[in-house]
């Protein structure tokens, strides 16, 4: 069995983005080319374990909601799309798989699109309502929330 859960994100960003936001944005989408400094998540370590059986940290530069075909555990299709709507402003979904290890580094994105989501996605609280998560076994749905600058995981 995988830990693996369905991440979904539905929201709209302001037409305020810079050029170089929505470059980087798209690149965390799997939807062009990573720009030359990241900004947004300026650090992307991970742990892995080298061929002596170490552990060691890396820090490749991948894009965070960048898979795109069919799903391995959720069912269905892996996708992420930006585009430029009516006004300016900008509209993101994506449905991606992601596993409890990737939690802390797709939280850091969240945490940014949070800080740009149109005001309709924040509660009274102060939440900033970006989506949702299932795990892969479950038909439960849970809010994909970021509060006081966290995302909240399940």
């Amino acid at each position: 069995m995988a830990d693996i859960f369905e991440l979904s994100l539905v929201l709209n960003l302001p037409d305020s983005l810079s050029d170089e936001e929505v470059t980087e944005l798209r690149w965390h989408l799997g939807l062009g080319d990573k720009p030359e400094t990241l900004r947004i998540v300026t650090a992307l370590p991970i742990v892995v374990e080298d061929d002596c059986g170490e552990f060691v940290t890396e820090d490749p530069p991948v894009p965070l909601l960048g898979r795109q075909g069919e799903a391995w555990k959720v069912d269905g299709v892996l996708v992420s799309v930006l585009l430029r709507i009516e006004g300016g402003a900008w509209a993101l979904t994506a449905r991606q798989e992601i596993h409890p290890d990737e939690f802390h580094r797709t939280g850091e994105l969240l945490s940014w699109l949070a800080t740009k989501a149109d005001d309709r996605h924040r509660s009274s609280t102060g939440a900033v309502r970006l989506g949702w998560t299932r795990f892969c076994e479950s038909d439960r749905f849970e809010p994909l929330v970021v509060r006081d600058g966290e995302a909240v995981w399940p």
